[in-house]
C-alpha cells in the first residue's frame, strides 16, 4: 500500500520520506487549497529526496476553469517539473458547467510526456461523479484521482468512495481517498473500503495543522495500520 503526503517545504519532504512516506505531493499555497511551488522548492525536493515526488499544477485559487493564459502557465509549469526530476504531477481542469474539461487535460496530458499523473480534487467538484470518472478512465496516462467522495471529510463519504471504486475496478485508475484522515479514523476508514493508495495532508502533522511541522510519530502509526491492512 501507498502512503502518499502532502509536503510544503524541504524540510517537510525529508521527515516524510524519513519517516516511512512512499510518495510526496509537492504543493504551495495550501492554505488555498494548494498550488504549484516554487521551481527552487521543486528542484531542491525532487534533487534530495528519493521517493517519487508528484507535484501541484495549479497556478491560482479562483477556480478549475482555466484560461488560455493559464493553460500555457500550466504547460510551461509541468515541463519545468520535467526537467527538475519530478516523478509526476497532479492536475485538474473543468469547464464551467463542472464537467472535466477534455481540451484543456489533453493539452496538460501531452505536456507531461510520461510523468505520472494525478486528477486531483478537482474530481469533488463535478456534477456527475459516475460521467466524470468514465472519461477519467479513458485516459491511459491518469494513474490514479485523489478524491474525498465529494464531502468535506472522506470518513463521511464511505458510500461515495465504495462506489468509485467498484466503478473503476477493472480499469487502470486507483482511488486515492484523501481530506480528513488521522492515524484515529484510518482502521475503521479501511475496514470499510478496499484502497491501495492513501493521502496525508495535516492528519500527520502536529495539531493536525499545516501551520506545524510534520509529526514522524503518526506516519509510523498510519504505516503500521496500512501494514495491518495489506
Amino acid at each position: 500500500m501507498v502512503l502518499e503526503v502532502i509536503a510544503i517545504s524541504l524540510t517537510d519532504a525529508k521527515d516524510a520520506q524519513e519517516a516511512g512516506a512512499d510518495r510526496i505531493e509537492l504543493v504551495t499555497g495550501i492554505g488555498e487549497g494548494g498550488l504549484t511551488p516554487s521551481y527552487g522548492m521543486i528542484e531542491q525536493v525532487c534533487g534530495e529526496i528519493n521517493i517519487p515526488v508528484n507535484v501541484m499544477i495549479r497556478p491560482h485559487s479562483r477556480s478549475f476553469d482555466y484560461n488560455p493564459d493559464d493553460v500555457k502557465t500550466m504547460v510551461k509549469d509541468i515541463q519545468v517539473c520535467k526537467k527538475l526530476g519530478a516523478s509526476g504531477i497532479v492536475i485538474g481542469a473543468l469547464t464551467k458547467d463542472r464537467s472535466i474539461n477534455q481540451e484543456t487535460l489533453n493539452r496538460l496530458i501531452d505536456a507531461s510526456d510520461g510523468l505520472d499523473i494525478t486528477f486531483h480534487r478537482a474530481f469533488d467538484e463535478v456534477l456527475d461523479p459516475i460521467r466524470s470518472l468514465e472519461i477519467l478512465m479513458s485516459y491511459k496516462e491518469i494513474s490514479r484521482i485523489l478524491t474525498s467522495g465529494g464531502k468535506n471529510k472522506v470518513p463521511d463519504a464511505v458510500i461515495e468512495i465504495q462506489s468509485l471504486i467498484q466503478q473503476s475496478a477493472n480499469s487502470h485508475i486507483e482511488i486515492m481517498p484523501g481530506s480528513g484522515l488521522t492515524r484515529g479514523n484510518l482502521s475503521q476508514f479501511m475496514d470499510q473500503v478496499n484502497i491501495s493508495e492513501v493521502h496525508f495532508g495535516s492528519g500527520v502533522r502536529h495539531q493536525l495543522s499545516f501551520s506545524e511541522f510534520i509529526d514522524p510519530n503518526k506516519i509510523k502509526s498510519i504505516k503500521e495500520i496500512m501494514k495491518s491492512f495489506s
